[in-house]
């Protein structure tokens, strides 16, 4: 998976980001085409650059730089094409519920929604790779947790999801969501990895890693 301009930014979103404060936001953040109006986070809470397409971005700490989040947005979007487009190495894994799973690296592809309702764990080396392709939505439970096992490490974890990915109250989820849809994060909920949302991203009180 490549990912060229939009693996700068640990949030990404086409239509804008919300947030109950304070989260801990930890890498750059863009939202284009939307306004720079439309980031509700403080720059307090986040650990990076803000780049907006205009002046209207979180004051005083907001980049104007139109032009490169136009190439990000343009490389999110490839990248979601190109994870749908692998060829799975395994479909409709588990019925789509994989709480309790160990998982080895390959490509999975669940027509329905994939549920985490208990703690599921990416068994693999620093090398191997993950890519998940979700026809619909994405939930993990609250105070579960995807856990990495052998080397695994987030940067080389994908979730392509054509519908919305929801997080529950502390949960903890790693890797780059690729999402077409929403991205929201219910209190306290952490992930290390990515935000790259073709719609919104939701946030109360989270703590958002960027993992290289």
């Amino acid at each position: 998976m490549v990912l060229r301009h939009a693996a700068r930014y640990v949030i990404l979103s086409e239509s804008g980001i919300t947030d109950v404060p304070g989260s801990a936001v930890k890498g750059n953040v863009g939202t284009s085409p939307i306004t720079g109006a439309a980031n509700l986070l403080s720059c307090s809470e986040v650990t990076g650059r803000i780049i907006s397409v205009d002046a209207t971005g979180p004051s005083p700490c907001s980049l104007v730089h139109p032009a490169l989040l136009g190439h990000a947005i343009s490389d999110m979007q490839t990248a979601y094409t190109d994870a749908a487009g692998r060829t799975p190495d395994v479909s409709e894994l588990g019925g789509g519920q994989i709480g309790g799973l160990t998982i080895p690296p390959g490509v999975y592809s669940w027509s329905g929604n994939v549920t985490i309702s208990s703690n599921v764990t990416l068994q693999g080396t620093k090398k191997d790779v993950w890519i998940f392709q979700v026809a619909q939505d994405v939930d993990i439970a609250a105070a579960t947790a995807v856990m990495l096992s052998g080397g695994a490490r987030p940067h080389n974890i994908y979730w392509q999801v054509a519908g919305k990915v929801t997080m529950g109250t502390t949960a903890h989820f790693e890797g780059t969501i690729l999402a077409k849809t929403s991205i929201a994060m219910l209190t306290g909920a952490s992930i290390n990895g990515r935000l790259l949302a073709q719609t919104a991203v939701t946030l109360q009180k989270n703590v958002v890693t960027f993992a290289r």
